[in-house]
């Protein structure tokens, strides 16, 4: 399942976030996007989790809650349209 991870600290790295994530079972990959002109973070980010079950329950315990001084908005990423 992929997870949108939102409001993010700015100095937020994709490690920062797979160590949170791995709480709640194996991260297949985690990764802060990056502005392609600045270089800094957009304060925002996704995290890849194989069983659905982990997903969901890091989703329902981690939105709105504090990460590196930030309150955090966890969710199933959508697909663009």
């Amino acid at each position: 399942m992929n997870i949108f991870v939102a409001k993010l600290s700015y100095s937020t790295t994709g490690e920062d976030l797979q160590r949170l994530f791995e709480q709640y079972g194996s991260v297949e990959s985690a990764k802060v996007i990056f502005d392609r002109d600045t270089g800094r973070s957009k304060g925002f980010g996704f995290v890849e989790m194989e069983d659905s079950n982990a997903a969901n329950d890091a989703i329902n315990t981690l939105n709105e809650t504090e990460f590196m001084d930030r309150t955090i908005v966890v969710k199933e990423a959508k697909p663009r349209d």
